[in-house]
């Protein structure tokens, strides 16, 4: 999809005799039974640039200067696209025995609307490189694990601004999902733990979630993680219909893998299922997560213009169709 706006072209419900055009007003023909809606696609270079801007902060580890830097810039991002921005603080209490301040950073579209979609990443980087072979102690870039899911939300939400959906969206930038230890589960994910047990409003609910992460790396692969397809395994399924619909099977892959514990398993198991949460996250072949996982490698180098529009332009035609009904 090489321009800018595709349109969905939808058959309209059964006793509705008339069609609208993207505004939602009626149109002129009797005869056109069609709704007609502007789907907007990503912005390659504007999502990029996002991903190149948390970078240029340094590693966003809880505590730092860059993680404070980031986090301000983040929150005028979001309330310039029109979203009711809400900065969650809590202490993180680290498995190595530090603390710090961490933040979620909540943009919600429309918060006055009752049909509600979540979306989420985590914002924060490791600090430290433990799959690295030197350096181990310093902190990644965090270009692609944090970064690139980021820079997909910010872009979306740019976009919803000019292009409204009938709907409400909750954007939610988890901190401290990328501090933890190995051996233990719950040292991993504190902010989705917080948020879970102390959602931003009382009673919080969302028809399902979708959470990205590592979305942007050359060569993606995106395989359906055992954890969302436990959960959400209607949602994960259309997803990736919507997926191969649009043209991206060969990013999006019909396959299943092992579960992972990222910040949509404490979604899902704090919440018990009453939001159902998936994971839109990176397995390739013959790694884990990639060979730049946890190491320095993780910069600009990996991060692929097209990977990050395949995946917002996935999620964006979900919403947009969401927003009618068709979804």
């Amino acid at each position: 999809m090489h321009k800018s706006i595709f349109y969905l072209f939808l058959l309209s419900l059964v006793g509705f005799s008339t069609s609208c055009d993207n505004k939602g007003k009626k149109m002129d023909d009797p005869k056109d039974d069609r709704i007609i809606i502007e789907i907007p696609n990503m912005v390659e270079d504007s999502v990029y640039s996002f991903v190149e801007q948390q970078v240029a902060f340094g590693p966003r580890v809880p505590g730092s200067k860059a993680h404070k830097a980031c986090a301000e810039w983040l929150e005028n991002k979001f309330k310039s696209y029109g979203a009711k921005t809400t900065m969650q603080k809590f202490e993180a209490n680290f498995h190595f025995g530090a603390k710090a301040e961490a933040i979620n950073i909540i943009a919600s579209i429309k918060p006055e609307l009752p049909k509600r979609v979540l979306l989420c990443a985590h914002w924060d980087s490791r600090y430290t490189a433990d799959e690295d072979k030197q350096r181990t102690d310093e902190a990644i870039p965090g270009a692609d694990d944090g970064g690139s899911g980021v820079a997909v939300l910010l872009e979306m939400a740019r976009l919803i601004q000019q292009y409204p959906l009938e709907m409400g969206v909750d954007i939610i930038l988890f901190d401290a999902e990328d501090q933890g230890n190995n051996e233990v589960t719950e040292s991993w994910c504190l902010g989705s733990q917080y948020w879970a047990k102390n959602t931003h409003v009382n009673n919080y609910r969302a028809k399902y979630g979708i959470l990205l992460d590592m979305v942007g790396s050359k060569g993606a692969r995106f395989v359906k993680e055992n954890t969302s397809m436990a959960f959400a395994p209607s949602t994960m399924n259309k997803v990736w219909a919507e997926a191969k619909e649009l043209g991206y099977e060969n990013y999006f892959i019909d396959e299943e893998s092992e579960g992972v514990v990222d910040d949509h398993y404490f979604i899902n198991t704090l919440l018990n299922g009453s939001i159902p949460t998936i994971d839109i996250i990176n397995r390739p072949k013959n790694s884990r997560f990639g060979k730049y996982w946890h190491t320095h490698d993780d910069n600009m180098d990996i991060i692929d213009k097209k990977t990050l529009g395949a995946v917002g332009n996935v999620v964006m035609s979900v919403l947009y169709n969401e927003s009618v009904g068709t979804f």
